[in-house]
């Protein structure tokens, strides 16, 4: 069933933009820095001699903000497709468990972030090729700066997805998303136990990995704390 439910939110999704969205991300992403180095490349190449470490950065720099402010508006759009519709008892009414219907919704919007991350991995790559940073290429890194910051992001996933749908009001997810925009744009400056800074896969030890862990971790609590609670509410 769980299948079913999964073919049946992509194709509600299809043609909602939602797809456009996730690849846009990562293309504005990249797309700063074809602009930062169309006019500063000089300048950027005579302050280091690690090129590649150097652009990886700047790219990076971006990346949290641009997966929160993605995760903010596919939870908005998720759960609006359903209020738009009024299908939300119509699809409880089903022989599916709320368990099965919140288990899609988070797998579906997921898959457009992760693939959305791929797509950040390939673009860094490939514009990166055409500067000229260099023959000796930090594969790992680019696929940890590309990939981690979606592991990392999962607990505002889960909090923002559990938001958009138990609230009847949906200013209530809006203001929260605004400020997980808001917390994301000065991540730099929270402390490390705070989720919203994991993307950055900044912490005091100097390993992203943990931020990554971290967020896989609880990312499933609290999407389990979620999901515990749409099955005990009573449908929109």
């Amino acid at each position: 069933m769980i299948l079913r439910l999964l073919k049946t939110d992509f194709l509600k999704i299809k043609y909602k933009g939602l797809w456009f969205l996730s690849i846009l991300g990562p293309i504005g992403v990249v797309a700063l820095q074809m602009v930062n180095y169309g006019f500063r490349k000089d300048y950027l190449f005579q302050q280091t001699d690690d090129h590649w470490q150097q652009y990886i950065s700047l790219v990076s720099s971006f990346t949290p903000l641009a997966i929160i402010l993605g995760i903010v508006i596919l939870t908005s759009f998720m759960a609006s497709i359903e209020d738009e519709t009024n299908a939300w008892k119509q699809l409880i009414a089903l022989p599916i468990s709320k368990r099965e219907v919140y288990l899609s919704k988070f797998t579906v919007i997921s898959c457009l972030l992760l693939i959305s991350s791929l797509v950040l991995l390939f673009l860094t790559y490939l514009y990166g090729l055409t500067l000229g940073l260099g023959e000796d290429i930090p594969y790992l890194q680019i696929i940890q700066h590309s990939l981690l910051p979606f592991f990392a992001s999962l607990p505002v996933l889960g909090l923002q997805l559990w938001l958009a749908l138990v609230c009847k009001n949906q200013a209530i997810p809006t203001t929260i998303g605004v400020i997980s925009v808001i917390l994301a744009y000065a991540s730099m400056s929270l402390p490390d136990w705070v989720i919203w800074k994991w993307p950055t896969l900044d912490n005091e030890w100097g390993e992203p990995y943990i931020n990554g862990l971290l967020g896989i971790a609880v990312g499933i609590a609290i999407y389990v704390v979620g999901m515990t609670d749409f099955k005990r509410r009573d449908v929109k």
